[in-house]
């Protein structure tokens, strides 16, 4: 099985950071920032990438649409269109140019959508007022469409046709997003996927729909350019699952039949919006069971990471905030330097510029 601590770049970047007292290989996690009008990315995403780029680092880009009916805000960016693939071609030349390993990562938003067409999901029943990861803004959904069972593979072959797109970009590889309750996510979790076909009730049911399209994604580029982003233990957008324990232990040792480059796994610290949720031990069963490299997200700082990597509880640790702050993390974690704060208010603000590209360096504040 291929694996990412294979790499050479990984490899060695890995080696020099530890000896500067900084264990962690640091991952740029998806972030949504809402900057690419009409779906298609722009000029200034080069910057922002390239910002966050070093030699042997990966990236992975912000959740990318796999079609037109899988659109969750205005100006996300998608991959189903010949216009879109060519735009992304620049964004990734910059990254590559700088030694960077470059996923993008590939969504159906599902029944987490509000563009104002009848969003797609695994049940029928709406969806309350959610409170966005800015903790400010508060997003209205409209009332969603159960996907019937003859739908469901024209879905998968638009994450194969996405997938395929993401490699013509020049992108080394691509992350479904099975996480945080969008489409795959919602099939996955009991609370919400109330369907009486083969794709709900036991836990290999609604499980059927995700390995289906990480299958269809496996055979059209090759498993070792795909990772896939889950999230049992999430209850955002009321996916909840009653035995999240059980379900992630699934995921991981069902993966393994696909032997997939990554396992990318969010672990929440707050169960909602202000509501502390510590749980730092909850992946250990998946990460025993998955046989490739095992990434975590859960608003890791620099020692937590460090410790679950010494602990051996992950192989990578993905930050975002604190990325998108500061672009040359892994050089302020190498010198334990002070890091910018971020600013929750322009997360999504459409600006180019602002809370985008122009948070400061560290020698720009030295």
């Amino acid at each position: 099985m291929a694996s990412l601590l294979n790499l050479p770049s990984l490899s060695s970047l890995h080696t020099s950071w530890a000896s500067s007292n900084c264990l962690t290989v640091l991952v740029l996690a998806p972030l949504t920032r809402q900057r690419s009008w009409n779906h298609v990315p722009q000029p200034h995403a080069i910057l922002y990438y390239s910002q966050r780029t070093t030699k042997g680092g990966l990236l992975i880009t912000e959740a990318t649409s796999v079609s037109d009916t899988a659109q969750r805000c205005p100006n996300q960016p998608g991959i189903w269109t010949k216009e879109q693939v060519e735009a992304w071609k620049p964004i990734v030349d910059a990254v590559h140019a700088k030694g960077g390993i470059f996923f993008c990562q590939i969504w159906h938003e599902g029944r987490v959508s509000n563009t104002g067409l009848s969003p797609i999901s695994c049940t029928d029943e709406p969806l309350t007022p959610q409170i966005q990861s800015n903790s400010i803004n508060v997003t209205q959904f409209p009332t969603p469409r159960q996907l019937t069972t003859d739908e469901i593979p024209q879905v998968v072959n638009d994450f194969r046709l996405a997938a395929r797109n993401a490699i013509e970009a020049g992108f080394d590889g691509v992350e479904i997003h099975g996480a945080y309750g969008f489409l795959l996510d919602r099939f996955m979790k009991d609370e919400v996927n109330d369907r009486t076909d083969k794709y709900g009730g036991s836990l290999e049911n609604r499980c059927r729909f995700p390995l289906e399209v990480v299958e269809a994604v496996v055979n059209e580029i090759g498993a070792d350019k795909v990772g896939i982003r889950l999230s049992p233990y999430s209850t955002w957008a009321e996916a909840r699952d009653t035995n999240p324990k059980a379900l992630g232990l699934y995921m991981a040792e069902s993966l393994n039949k696909y032997r997939l480059l990554y396992c990318h796994v969010f672990e929440p610290k707050r169960k909602t919006v202000g509501e502390k949720c510590e749980c730092p031990h909850g992946l250990l069963l998946m990460r025993k069971a998955f046989n490739g490299t095992f990434i975590v997200a859960r608003g890791y700082g620099r020692e937590e990471g460090n410790r679950a990597v010494v602990e051996d509880r992950a192989d990578l640790i993905a930050y975002g905030r604190w990325f998108l702050a500061n672009p040359d993390l892994p050089k302020r974690f190498a010198l334990n330097a002070p890091l910018n704060k971020y600013n929750k208010e322009t997360f999504y603000t459409p600006d180019p510029v602002l809370g985008y590209t122009d948070y400061p360096f560290l020698e720009d504040i030295e």
